[in-house]
């Protein structure tokens, strides 16, 4: 039997923080059915961005891409929220939004730091489709944004 995701996040050290409140007119998860879909997280930490400015300008993709970890963390808080991290039986999409400087075109690499969470918590339950979309800018000139649709029990 394998580890639940409760018990993998404690082997992993990795206390999810807090639901950061929604920046606008929006609810950070909704479940419909067997899905739950997160509205875009940002790279919060305790309410403090962690970085701002576009991926290959200001922030370093070695940056960004622990951002995109932050900010996967704080849609899995936000499920945990609405349904409880032992709920999700996979992750079926991600999609990470990469605010990038002109030229720039490494934005899956920066994605990579937010699927390989996804992978430590839910193991092979976690691989997802995705997308890595380049963008010229995003709310609070946050480098990375990320969403995503989960499966979860059915009760």
């Amino acid at each position: 039997m394998s580890a639940s995701a409760s018990e993998r996040l404690a082997e992993l050290g990795i206390t999810l923080p807090a639901v950061p409140a929604p920046l606008a007119s929006y609810v950070p998860a909704v479940r419909t059915g067997s899905l739950v879909y997160t509205s875009g997280h940002l790279p919060l930490v305790d309410g403090e961005l962690r970085h701002v400015g576009k991926v290959g300008a200001e922030v370093t993709p070695e940056d960004a891409a622990a951002d995109a970890r932050v900010a996967a963390l704080n849609a899995i808080a936000a499920v945990d929220a609405l349904v409880g991290v032992d709920a999700v039986v996979r992750v079926v999409k991600m999609v990470g939004y990469v605010a990038s400087a002109p030229g720039f075109t490494g934005q899956p690499a920066v994605v990579n730091g937010a699927s390989e969470v996804l992978g430590e918590i839910f193991g092979p339950e976690g691989a997802h489709a995705r997308s890595a979309v380049g963008m010229a800018v995003l709310p609070l000139d946050v480098p990375v944004e990320i969403e995503l649709i989960v499966e979860v029990v059915v009760e």
